[in-house]
């Protein structure tokens, strides 16, 4: 056993852990979190260091390939004097790139958020090691050439990658693994842009598909983790600064709100249509798709010569749009040349996140629109309608909303910040089946639901499904007499599972419809006619059961792993653990209430479908009340 695996059970020993009671609670989280939570710690360092790296990585492959300098300096290409060159970086980059994907790893394709979704979901969270180095390599290279990408995306991937490394190292579960890896993932981007809580909830909102502290809390601290390391490696935040502004809002403001949120919906629903159009573009081409971020490359260059500040990854874009000082210059360039090599760029495969690049678009519209309602002015309505966007895009209005607050520190929009998010959610939840991201999962093939509600099998106990109608045998009974008391026929098309009690209704046991055929007409191998029940029961392993106190869930959870979908169900004993049987020998045997079968456990989806559809008035609508007009006696 290697030295992590060995490290891991001692930890387990030594808090105790054990597999649930069967009493019911809030929360299922056990103490495994505990050790997990450890893990995540070490990882949030890692990711932070990780993300510190990838910076200057972006930092070195700029220089190198604008200015020819060896240097980690933070520098914009957008400054270059390259002239016409600038047509070649590019395409240099690119191709560089896709022979990365083609020798290397495909994983290091696209903008790595579905990526880690399909990692996360479906490939049992682990992550090939090369990924982890060759993803950021890629994206280095693919921004340090010019591409309009943020980093934000890569090192979601990359961050997830030494998550699910290290967890890859211990004896864990695939669960286990996916929260480290989400962690990982959470901290790098964390370590990014100083946006610890927004982190967490990206994690919750894209990745995670669940909210339970046994991954809510390894991620927290694993994001906290990253935040607090980063302030040593790359400062504080925020990262974006902006004049303040005030708490009070007017009516009209807050109604231009929902106008932008509206238009920064509908701007992020032609983005993901746009991308993917220009993705089926690229399938059509009869090039091997080596060549695909090269032909991108070609419109980066374009638009490189048009407009220089459409280059690279523009942060000093975004703080320009948020101190209000952008000029309409910059707004168009950004609306029209960003956006376009933007699209092309990503739709050719090249490898680049697409937070910062939504964020910069996002910021645009909503400048474009100050010029609308000029009340608020550019730095306002930038920001409102920068997480809008990204809300419509991702479909993440909180993680949009807390994502903006910590980036400029301007808690004084919360409210302005709520309505555009929201509204922009809505618009694309109702006129898109998915967003930028889950739309290339589902073009795998893949599916996944990204609602989250209380189970209705959680909800609903077997004693509210048991049937109670039902056929018992007496432990004693012999063939003889059950051949004179039983229905055969009831026997061939009745129960399929027949429980065996005593006298005082006691549970021995069950019989299968088969085996309590054969025992009355006294084929089965070996058996005697003076043979009871009770011996039959004896020599058979030990019954499950169900309790009238268990949720359907617990009850379905144990027919999956007992692989039967029948049970009895019996009166709990005071410390009697979940799914246990009885010989019925013992003082304290559990007496039988009823049997419960897999379609029983259909009646909770059934109430909760009617829950869904069945539409009544509860409370009639009268203009005036009715009076008493029948005639007084007398």
């Amino acid at each position: 056993m290697s030295a992590p695996s060995r490290l891991w059970q001692q930890l387990n020993e030594r808090i105790g852990y054990q597999e649930s009671s069967g009493r019911l609670s809030d929360f299922t989280t056990t103490a495994r979190v505990l050790p997990l939570s450890l893990i995540a710690v070490v990882i949030g360092v890692v990711a932070a260091y990780v993300a510190m790296a990838l910076l200057k990585l972006i930092y070195f492959f700029t220089q190198l390939f604008f200015f020819q300098r060896l240097s980690f300096q933070p520098i914009s290409p957008a400054g270059n004097h390259l002239g016409d060159w600038t047509l070649v970086v590019p395409v240099l980059g690119g191709i560089i790139v896709g022979l990365m994907g083609r020798f290397g790893s495909e994983r290091i394709r696209g903008h790595g958020i579905p990526e880690a979704i399909e990692v996360i979901l479906f490939k049992h969270a682990k992550v090939e090691p090369r990924v982890a180095v060759l993803k950021p390599v890629s994206s280095a290279i693919a921004i340090g050439s010019g591409g309009p990408f943020g980093a934000e995306g890569p090192i979601i991937m990359t961050g997830g990658a030494f998550g699910s490394l290290i967890a890859q190292f211990f004896h864990l579960t695939d669960s286990e693994r996916r929260t480290l890896l989400v962690a990982g993932s959470a901290a790098g981007m964390a370590g990014i842009f100083a946006t610890p809580v927004a982190a967490v909830l990206l994690a919750v909102e894209l990745l995670l598909f669940e909210w339970k502290p046994r991954s809510l809390v390894p991620v927290a601290l694993a994001s906290a983790t990253s935040a607090a390391t980063r302030r040593y490696l790359l400062g504080v935040g925020p990262l974006f600064s902006g004049p303040e502004h005030g708490a009070q809002f007017s009516a009209q403001t807050l109604l231009a709100c929902l106008a932008m949120g509206l238009a920064a919906g509908l701007f992020a629903m032609f983005l993901s249509i746009c991308i993917y159009a220009v993705e089926d573009a690229f399938e059509h081409l009869p090039l091997h798709r080596m060549w695909w971020p090269a032909l991108g490359g070609i419109t980066v260059g374009v638009g490189g010569l048009i407009f220089p500040p459409a280059l690279g990854v523009g942060y000093e874009n975004i703080g320009e749009l948020l101190q209000g000082r952008a000029t309409l210059h910059l707004i168009v360039g950004i609306l029209l040349v960003k956006t376009t090599i933007w699209l092309f760029s990503l739709g050719s495969g090249n490898s680049g996140g697409i937070l910062a690049p939504i964020l910069m678009m996002g910021g645009a519209l909503g400048a474009a629109g100050s010029f609308l309602f000029v009340r608020e002015g550019m730095a306002f309505w930038a920001l409102v309608t920068m997480a809008a966007t990204l809300a419509g895009a991702l479909g993440t209005p909180l993680t949009a909303i807390i994502f903006a607050l910590e980036l400029t520190h301007e808690i004084n929009l919360l409210l302005p910040l709520l309505i555009a998010a929201t509204m922009a959610h809505l618009v694309t939840v109702l006129l898109m089946r998915r967003s930028i991201v889950t739309e290339k999962v589902s073009r795998r093939g893949l599916h996944l639901s990204r609602e989250y509600g209380v189970d209705p099998l959680e909800v609903v106990f077997i004693r509210d499904v048991m049937r109670t109608n039902i056929v018992a045998l007496p432990s004693s009974a012999t063939p003889e007499t059950l051949a004179k008391s039983v229905n055969v026929d009831h026997v061939r098309r009745g129960q399929w599972l027949y429980p065996v009690v005593q006298g005082d209704g006691s549970l021995s046991g069950v019989v299968t419809r088969s085996e309590l055929h054969e025992f009355i007409q006294g084929s089965r191998p070996g058996m005697g006619a003076a043979q009871t029940l009770e011996e039959i029961i004896h020599n058979k392993p030990q019954a499950v059961v169900a309790y009238p106190d268990d949720s359907l869930r617990a009850v379905a959870y144990r027919m999956a792993e007992s692989g039967l979908s029948r049970f009895p169900v019996v009166e709990r004993r005071s410390g009697q653990r979940a799914g246990r049987g009885s010989r019925g020998t013992d003082a304290g045997t559990p007496r039988l209430l009823g049997m419960v079968a897999l379609t029983d456990l259909l009646k909770a989806r059934v109430a909760y479908l009617e829950a869904e559809r069945k539409r009544e008035r509860v409370l009639p609508f009268r203009l005036f009340p009715l009076r008493d007009t029948a005639p007084k006696a007398g």
